[in-house]
């Protein structure tokens, strides 16, 4: 800890703070739209949020400390938009089933140390077209009730847009929209706080279902999102600032991680894309110091987790078209990151066959879309791009 006080800078503690505001107004957002579209009880809600942000937390700081670099261990969002886009497909307990056996796989993928070469095989270019047309329902969604309610989703939208307009990293665009949108409620007199109070979290076992189709369609992608995006991602940027980044004791951990929010009702952790570009980059200090920022990070999100009794009471009071406009707005980011990772390579057209696919919502065989996109893409970049894909495969043998 001596070593630690010594190590504590003021660039580093301001990305911290940066992260955290990031991690409250990108991702909290997310996640009480996902709760709502999956019409998650108070308890389900509040162990779920509770377990992903203290279990993030823990490993965060004891990685960072252990290995004294900034390793944040957080959640997989693109994990929980793609949760919130099977709505009516699944129940609550074949998705809890179906993420335990995601968590399962990812911890012995880590303990193998094999996880990193399987997502190289499977193209990043087709994953993410998968993913874009998964989560395009929610642009869609957007457009919508901003037409439909304009005198809430229009100061919401116009928020994220004078945010965008600043560009300033400590001010999130989400946060913005957060703001605008909450202000034009209370004017508006849509919402009264009256009703609400403020309840420690319930950390509730949910009840646990298993089927052949909920795994093929939620625990292989969730597993494909968790280890290509974040850990890959993530672990690929940390070796670019210059660390000796011990990727096999990260994924176990993460492995360890997505198992234990699962038996809480949680999804799969992951190496946090967003947060590690914070909180690894030169502006966070020097290089053997940055660490202290994630530990900062990971300890002020904790009050995110003491706070997860309020999400379903705050949902409650809300507009819908409060919360549907946020989760628009919030998924922006991811949505262009995998256009811009889909089409920007040289297996445009399967990442496209496969953004075509996942953008459907019907299931054939027990077999949702976003399986079918996969195998779709892979089929269409082996037909039209065959060199390519050949090419990729025999790259990333090693």
């Amino acid at each position: 800890m001596r070593t630690f006080a010594r190590d504590i800078n003021s660039p580093a503690l301001w990305a911290g703070v940066t992260a955290f505001i990031w991690y409250a107004f990108g991702a909290v957002p997310v996640h009480m739209a996902v709760a709502g579209q999956l019409g998650l009880t108070s308890a389900q809600s509040s162990s779920w949020i509770f377990i992903i942000w203290t279990s993030g937390a823990v490993a965060s700081i004891g990685l960072s400390l252990f290995f004294r670099m900034p390793i944040p261990i957080t959640w997989s969002i693109p994990g929980l938009i793609y949760l919130g886009t099977l709505s009516g497909n699944f129940t609550f307990a074949e998705i809890v089933g179906a993420n335990l056996v995601a968590g399962v796989l990812i911890l012995l993928l880590g303990l193998l140390g094999v996880g990193g070469r399987i997502i190289n095989w499977l193209p990043l270019p087709i994953v993410m077209g998968m993913f874009a047309g998964s989560i395009f329902g929610y642009v869609t969604r957007l457009v919508t009730v901003t037409v439909e309610d304009a005198l809430v989703a229009g100061p919401t939208v116009a928020g994220y847009f004078l945010g965008r307009l600043i560009a300033n990293p400590r001010i999130p665009p989400v946060g913005l929209a957060v703001v605008f949108g909450g202000i034009a409620i209370l004017v508006g007199g849509q919402a009264t706080t009256e009703a609400m109070s403020w309840i420690l979290p319930v950390l509730a076992v949910p009840d646990m279902g298993f089927s052949l189709a909920a795994i093929a369609a939620i625990s292989l992608p969730m597993v494909a999102l968790t280890l290509g995006l974040g850990n890959v991602q993530g672990l690929g940027f940390l070796l670019g600032q210059g660390y000796k980044v011990p990727v096999n004791p990260i994924s176990i951990v993460v492995g360890v991680n997505s198992v234990v929010n699962a038996l809480l009702g949680g999804h799969p952790a992951s190496v946090a894309r967003a947060g590690i570009a914070i909180l690894a980059s030169p502006d966070a200090g020097p290089e053997s110091q940055r660490y202290c920022g994630t530990i900062l990070a990971a300890v002020l999100t904790m009050t995110i987790a003491l706070a997860a009794g309020l999400v379903i009471p705050i949902l409650a009071v809300l507009p819908s078209s409060y919360v549907f406009a946020l989760a628009g707005l919030a998924i922006f980011a991811s949505l262009q990151d995998a256009f811009e990772k889909a089409f920007a390579s040289k297996l445009r057209f399967g990442a496209l066959v496969a953004f075509a696919v996942a953008s459907t919502s019907f299931s054939f065989v027990g077999i949702t879309s976003a399986l079918r996109a996969v195998i779709a893409g892979l089929f269409a970049s082996l037909v039209a791009e065959r060199s390519e894909l050949l090419t990729h495969w025999r790259d990333n043998q090693s």
